[in-house]
């Protein structure tokens, strides 16, 4: 008790979790920027398929790297996703673009050339970041740690809201069977797998609604202030 550092604070697990909805609340409750790791790979994702290099190609996607820019702003309290300069934030939301971000996270090379830039953001502290591989690879010694899930039927169902709301219209078959397949290549990809950190507090949100989950974190946040 008594640390006055501002702390990191990591959220991961699968697609349909809640841990986009989750984090921003988290983070606006505690004052702290909210990180999503998952539009860094968006947006190589979009780079990816704006220059026509076909995704499963590792050597192609290696390529565009080096004249590749990927930065994350804050812009009237809203965080902007840029590639080379344009904003990006809406493009990256399309299930094309998971499919190819899925693709491109498993190349080693991609994980490497994003690390720095997802340190450098949570260097000083005060951060919510939320991802598939924070709590193991990008933050080890963030003192705060969570693993968020849920059924597979349920994150299926939630994440067939989002592209609904979000203007796509598959069908929750589609969007069950795409989670799956990118659940499958997450949790198997050689570098970072999704899988808990060994000291993470994992929750299980099926049952929970959103508040219930932020007050579960707040009361654990609590105890390493």
């Amino acid at each position: 008790m008594g640390n006055t550092q501002p702390l990191i604070v990591t959220i991961d697990g699968p697609a349909g979790a809640g841990k986009s909805t989750v984090a921003r609340l988290l983070a606006e409750r505690l004052g702290y920027l909210y990180l999503d790791t998952g539009a860094l790979y968006r947006a190589v994702a979009w780079k990816v398929q704006a220059s026509g290099v076909n995704p499963s190609v590792r050597r192609g996607v290696i390529g565009l790297l080096s004249t590749t820019t990927v930065s994350l702003d804050l812009v009237n309290g809203q965080v902007r996703v840029l590639v080379d300069g344009r904003d990006v934030t809406r493009e990256i939301r399309t299930p094309e673009i998971s499919r190819i971000a899925s693709l491109v996270s498993a190349v080693p090379e991609v994980r490497d050339w994003l690390l720095p830039v997802q340190r450098r953001i949570g260097a000083r502290g005060g951060v919510v970041a939320e991802g598939r591989d924070l709590g193991t690879r990008v933050f080890p010694a963030a003192p705060v740690k969570f693993f968020l899930e849920a059924r597979e039927e349920i994150r299926a169902a939630r994440r067939h809201r989002e592209l609904v709301a979000a203007g796509h219209a598959p069908s929750v078959e589609q969007t069950r069977d795409e989670m799956q397949a990118r659940d499958q290549r997450d949790r198997s990809r050689d570098v970072a797998p999704l899988v808990p950190a060994p000291d993470a507090v994992v929750i299980d949100s099926s049952a929970l609604t959103v508040d219930q989950v932020v007050e579960r974190m707040l009361a654990v946040v609590a105890t390493k202030l």
